[in-house]
């Protein structure tokens, strides 16, 4: 049994093989903390059944919701991910938790939908929390959010002077970014602590900052089921007015999938599954703010070349 809907208990239910999977997860589809419906559909259709070359292209409204991230360690994004698919056999039971575990022979493990499993071992991959429980000795208090993290600045500075937090222990409260979002992944601890440093240095000589480049942009690179995925920007509204969105998807059936986030005409996000060749020019959109209005029926057309606009 698998429990947790992150990207590594998503890596492990695919590249495990000659084994029975029983994937616990308590949304109603897999990896949610990265993917939309969409996504996970074109992830699960792969996995289960032969795909045809035909192309699917549509738009419709968003109707998501936002929901916070889980942890890849670095050892998750790089090299051959996921083994085939022999002898192998994935349960997956929605919208459920683990109620209750015990072990005689085999380890029992009673879900609150009223299931019950027996297994050989359990495997929980449900994400991190972050470790506020120390104390000061002074009597002073460091800031939480209501995420359990300590609250940092535009400066990872703490609400006490010269007190820093960075990676998943802080939480990022007032920041500018508008095409940035804290997600508690590996790449953003590394980045928030080398940022850190910078800002206590620069507080020490006493001299003004600015906020590091790599906060305008939400960026991550992973692999899920044997393909590349790219996520830029806000690409799941996260955040956003979902009735001012509008998504472009485009579909190619055991090949890629690709969406497109728009507010007021345009970009603010992307998912990009797949060798799409798309990541410069939707990267270039969300930054530079094009409105695409009257470029909408040929944005994500496959016969043409969309860069040519903008050359």
């Amino acid at each position: 049994m698998i429990v947790g809907n992150g990207g590594i208990a998503t890596d492990l239910v695919y590249k495990l093989n000659g084994i029975e999977i029983i994937w616990v997860i308590r949304d109603e589809h897999i990896s949610s903390h990265f993917l939309d419906a969409g996504a996970a559909e074109f992830f699960s259709n792969y996995l289960n059944t032969q795909q045809s070359s035909e192309k699917i292209i549509k738009r419709f409204r968003y109707c998501g919701e936002r929901s916070s991230g889980a942890a890849l360690g670095p050892d998750w994004h790089c090299g051959a991910m996921f083994g085939n698919h022999d002898g192998k056999n994935v349960i997956i039971e929605y919208k459920t938790e683990v109620k209750n575990i015990s072990k005689s022979d085999l380890v029992r493990i009673e879900l609150t939908n009223g299931k019950v499993y027996e297994c050989d071992f359990v495997i929980s991959a449900t994400g991190v929390m972050p470790n506020n429980n120390f104390d000061i000795r002074d009597g002073r208090s460091i800031d939480i959010a209501s995420d359990g993290g300590i609250k940092v600045d535009w400066k990872m500075e703490t609400n006490l002077s010269d007190i820093f937090a960075a990676g998943d222990v802080c939480t990022t409260v007032d920041w500018n970014s508008e095409h940035w979002f804290q997600m508690r992944l590996w790449t953003q601890a590394r980045q928030m602590g080398m940022y850190a440093a910078k800002c206590m240095h620069y507080v020490h000589i006493k001299e003004p900052l600015l906020q590091d480049f790599c906060f305008e942009l939400f960026t991550h690179v992973t692999s899920f089921f044997g393909f590349k995925v790219i996520l830029l920007g806000l690409y799941n509204a996260q955040g956003l007015d979902k009735k001012d969105c509008e998504l472009l998807v485009r579909v190619t059936n055991g090949q890629e999938y690709v969406k497109l986030v728009l507010q007021n005409g345009r970009v603010v996000g992307a998912i990009l599954i797949g060798d799409t060749d798309l990541e410069e020019m939707c990267e270039n959109l969300i930054l530079n703010q094009i409105d695409v209005t009257n470029l909408m029926d040929d944005l994500l057309d496959p016969n043409i070349d969309i860069e040519d606009y903008f050359d």
